[in-house]
Order: structure tokens, then sequence, then C-alpha cells
């Protein structure tokens, strides 16, 4: 982290932060001027993963146009690898939007209980159900 300041340097910068800033404020100036360094880092990290993932989205993208210049077949390992990859890509994207058959073949006929039994009066002479009023 301090590759170019010696100790020397960092206990000089101690001493200068305790004469302007007193012993009192100082270990919060320190645990501030802390959190913007681990903030820092914690940024240049996610643009590093961000870059990385695009880099390997443009290796597979690369990949891919050769594949289909030689027509899907005779494919060296590598290619086959990212076909392999990118098939798997698609169907995990697919798979939280697929409706399971049961649910959307059974159609529901079965009227709910207290419907069937008052259809059932009506067809039996019985009185029709009033509506309060």
């Amino acid at each position: 982290m301090f590759d170019g300041i010696g100790f020397m340097e960092l206990l000089l910068i101690a001493i200068i932060g305790l004469v302007v800033l007193g012993p009192e404020r100082l270990p919060v100036a320190v645990r501030t001027v802390s959190g913007w360094i681990r903030a820092m880092k914690r940024m240049a990290n996610s643009v590093k993963d961000e870059l990385e993932q695009e880099l390997k989205i443009e290796q597979l993208h690369a990949d891919l146009k050769k594949a289909e210049s030689k027509g899907l077949s005779n494919l060296s390992p590598e290619l086959q690898e990212s076909i392999d990859q990118l098939k798997q890509a698609a169907q995990e994207v697919n798979r939280p939007y697929q409706v399971s058959e049961p649910e959307q073949a059974k159609p529901d006929t079965a009227a709910p209980a207290p419907v069937a039994a008052a259809v059932e009066s009506t067809k039996a002479g019985g009185d029709t159900p009033k509506a309060n009023g």
C-alpha cells in the first residue's frame, strides 16, 4: 500500500498529524482516511472484476464467431468449450422464466365448495340465496 513511503516518512506524517489535529481528533481523522482508502480499494476491485468479465465475454464472442465461420463442425477443444459455456449460460438465463407444465396444463374445473353447494340446492328446488340489502 505504501510502496514509495518508508517508515520514517510515516512517522513524520503521524507526528505532524498529532501536532495539527491533537490527540482527540487524530483517531477520528485516521478512521475517516482509512474508510476512504477502503472505499477506493473496493471501487478499484469492482472495476477490475467488471473488466475481467467484459474481457471474458469478448473472448467468448470471438470464439463464437470462429465457430460460426467453421460451421459448428470440426471445432478445436477451446471453441467447443466456449460453445458449451454459452449454451449453459443461455439455459441458466431461461430457467427462471420457464413455467412448469403441471401448473400450465391443469385447468381448474372444480368449483369451490360453497358455490357447488349453492348450485346443488337451486337444482334441487331450494331457495335461491338472497342478497343482503
